[in-house]
């Protein structure tokens, strides 16, 4: 069973349509760096940016305790925005200490849960300063699950959309490269394919068994990346580049052209019926489809032999 107690969030990417968004389950003692790294999984970040978690407490304060501001509705309470991400030591964005912000916060050190407690309560994740990736999360629930095997945890269990496209531009760039993909055709898709290395790619499809598979896998890569510093292993680089799905996409088509060139070479060799029966001597099962079917093979077409392997195999 789950451990602790759940956070059921709602994701979505901000300034893009058709939405592109995830509804996931984690554990509630997660730190925020734990929960980037779910993020970036999720909407197909790479982690090669920088990153952080915006808090509004005073929007998340007015949420969850509406009687408190209907009774006290001039009350100016001064929450300063809180901070998550990594500790920008080069100071190269200056983002360190801004105006109505508390001073940022190591990712690595901070709970979710002492930051987002209530139903309803929201925060930000940023991504890459440049291309300025904004997810919106949503604590919806919070529950327990006393039958589900804690090892479950992250989660998704619904999702839209593909996910961002890294160092395109932002949301304005992705939407060009959406079009250009459905489209096809024209000087925008030959440069975005080139780009890329394909010719195919649906922005709005989400396959939300092979991100569940990653999430247990490419979490914890990032997480060396970012905290460690640990460039990714070969292994680690075939799951980033999903080589598994090549993988075991090939095994089959492999073994059905094998299977063919057998047939063929059988056939080019003992003719139709001869290959027939060979075939029924080396398959399981009993009877005689020669005999059966035909009182003389020599009258075997090629069209008897398509039609006995399309049944027979």
């Amino acid at each position: 069973m789950a451990s602790q107690p759940l956070y059921q969030l709602y994701l979505e990417l901000e300034d893009f349509e058709p939405k592109i968004w995830r509804r996931i389950q984690v554990m509630n003692n997660i730190k925020f760096s734990r929960l980037g790294y779910i993020i970036m999984t999720l909407f197909e970040m790479q982690a090669s940016h920088l990153y952080e978690f915006e808090i509004d407490r005073l929007e998340n304060f007015k949420r969850s305790d509406k009687k408190f501001f209907e009774k006290f509705p001039d009350s100016k309470i001064d929450f300063k925005k809180v901070r998550c991400g990594i500790p920008d030591e080069d100071n190269i964005y200056d983002f360190n200490n801004l105006e109505g912000y508390e001073p940022l916060k190591d990712s690595t050190e901070e709970y979710v849960k002492h930051y987002i407690y209530h139903e309803n309560d929201e925060m930000l994740f940023k991504y890459d300063f440049g291309d300025n990736w904004i997810v919106k999360v949503k604590l919806e629930k919070i529950f327990e699950d006393k039958e589900t095997d804690g090892k479950e945890f992250p989660r998704v269990i619904e999702g839209q959309g593909y996910g961002i496209i890294e160092d395109c531009g932002g949301t304005g760039r992705l939407e060009e490269i959406r079009q250009a993909f459905i489209t096809k055709e024209g000087n925008e898709y030959e440069n975005y394919s080139d780009w890329l290395g394909t010719e195919e790619l649906d922005l709005d499809s989400f396959d939300i068994d092979d991100m569940n598979f990653r999430l247990k896998k490419v979490p914890r890569i990032y997480a060396d990346c970012y905290e460690y510093e640990i460039e990714p292993t070969k292994q680690s680089i075939k799951i980033l580049n999903r080589e598994y799905l090549k993988d075991n996409k090939s095994v089959p088509e492999e073994l059905e052209k094998i299977k063919k060139a057998g047939i063929k070479a059988l056939k080019d060799k003992l003719g139709a019926s001869d290959t027939i029966r060979f075939l029924q001597m080396c398959s399981k099962g009993s009877g005689d489809y020669t005999k059966e079917k035909y009182e003389n093979p020599e009258e075997f077409t090629i069209e008897d032999f398509e039609k006995y392997m399309a049944e027979n195999n």
